[in-house]
């Protein structure tokens, strides 16, 4: 299976439940997904997959419903646990308790080891487990940092623990199911104005999204959109995920997942998800050496001898450019491009063979063209044929040696040997 990379789009902020629905979108198997859900050994909470409209774009919804606060046998003094307040996002807000707070009651209260023993006691994938921890404990720190607390005292209320735990699980899962290996993540779009919590009001972007924010260098841009588009939850998804910065300079789209939220603002509550594959480039890149020297006092013949040494001994190229030296003296400047391997011994045979005692060196980046060589069978026999490959698009170059062969061979013009032989090159090409 080929690996991919998953580009998230976050224009509309980001949540674990809009991250799932998009990842489900893009293909995610939702028969898998249930599986691993059914193997977390805890109740309290159902899951509806289906479709919805945002600003007249289709997506895909994920929605934990949660066992209704009606059934405890008492209720808080703050809001109910709802999603749409954010019961997910572990932002001390309904479901999240420090233990400096006063909340006496007999539910169970749950703190990070105790999540991560419910996350290793499941079937999911070793690899899902490790992503799934990853995500709490980027959560647990930054709601630690906020607090005061130690980060395994952050303990989490019964019922709002469950749906950020199905929320990340279900993303460790279907990451894993796209067989994601790498995750881009854009600049992050929040809200302004005040969201409320067990604790009181608190600011938009909340504590626990700064916190994330800014211990994993996460870019944001507030906008004039009224309301909270950012939960810790979905913050801390996209800090454990992200594995590169920025998209790649030329990409092609393999696949779109839109995944809803479940707030109506101006602009579509969506999170957009790319499957992408980087374009490669038709070159690639080496390191090679420029050697020069500046010879006024050699012979023609030294020098031609001097480059045909110097190329049968792993120069890439060799080449003299004429030039006027003091007084005026004419002369020529021996430039040589090699390996780094190959620096020294060619230095050694400029040194021994001319009268240069000093040679410059700079080393060089060089870009240089997919390529490979094939053979052909042409009516003066067999060709050896360069083949160039950029931006796609392919070129071919016989060789000189096998050219010139044929010219000596049939008493034919360069020009008729070099046709013909290209005549041949592109019957097989097409």
């Amino acid at each position: 299976m080929v690996d991919k990379t998953l580009y998230l789009e976050c224009f509309s902020g980001i949540s674990g439940d809009m991250t799932v629905a998009a990842l489900l979108d893009l293909g995610a198997d939702k028969d898998v997904l249930l599986h691993a859900l059914e193997s977390l050994n805890i109740d309290g909470f159902k899951i509806k997959i289906g479709r919805t409209v945002k600003c007249g774009i289709d997506a895909c919804d994920f929605d934990v419903i949660l066992k209704s606060e009606a059934t405890h046998s008492h209720s808080h003094p703050t809001l109910p646990v709802k999603k749409s307040v954010s019961a997910s996002s572990f932002k001390m807000s309904p479901g999240v308790k420090a233990k400096v707070s006063v909340h006496e009651h007999s539910h169970e209260h749950r703190n990070l080891q105790d999540i991560n023993q419910i996350i290793d006691n499941s079937g999911i994938t070793p690899s899902a487990k490790e992503m799934a921890k990853k995500i709490f404990e980027v959560v647990a720190i930054a709601e630690a940092k906020a607090h005061g607390l130690g980060i395994n005292e952050v303990h989490f209320h019964e019922v709002g623990a469950v749906d950020s735990i199905v929320d990340i699980v279900a993303v460790a899962v279907c990451i894993d199911n796209l067989a994601i290996r790498d995750v881009i993540v854009s600049e992050m779009y929040e809200g302004t104005g005040h969201v409320k919590c067990q604790h009181g009001i608190l600011p938009v972007p909340v504590p626990a999204v700064l916190n994330i924010l800014s211990a994993n260098s996460l870019p944001i841009k507030i906008t004039d959109t009224v309301g909270e588009m950012i939960t810790p939850t979905g913050a801390a998804i996209a800090a454990a995920l992200r594995t590169r910065e920025g998209l790649p300079d030329k990409y092609t789209i393999k696949g779109i997942g839109l995944g809803a939220g479940k707030k109506n603002f101006s602009k579509a509550n969506l999170l957009r998800a790319y499957l992408i594959e980087e374009a490669k480039p038709s070159n690639t890149m080496d390191e090679v050496w420029l050697l020069e020297t500046n010879l006024d006092d050699c012979t023609g013949e030294n020098l031609g001898y001097v480059m045909e040494k110097l190329l049968s001994e792993g120069a890439k190229d060799v080449y003299y450019t004429p030039i006027f030296m003091k007084k005026n003296r004419p002369a020529y400047k021996l430039s040589i491009i090699c390996k780094d391997v190959d620096k020294i011994r060619l230095e050694a045979i400029v040194f021994r063979n001319t009268t240069s005692i000093g040679i410059r060196s700079i080393k060089m980046d060089r870009d240089i063209l997919e390529r490979n060589n094939i053979t052909i069978m042409t009516e003066f026999g067999m060709i050896h044929v360069k083949v160039t490959i950029f931006d796609g698009e392919k070129s071919y170059s016989p060789e000189y040696e096998d050219i010139r062969s044929a010219c000596l061979n049939h008493n034919l013009s360069y020009n008729e040997v070099y046709e013909n032989i290209m005549t041949s090159v592109r019957s097989l090409s097409k």
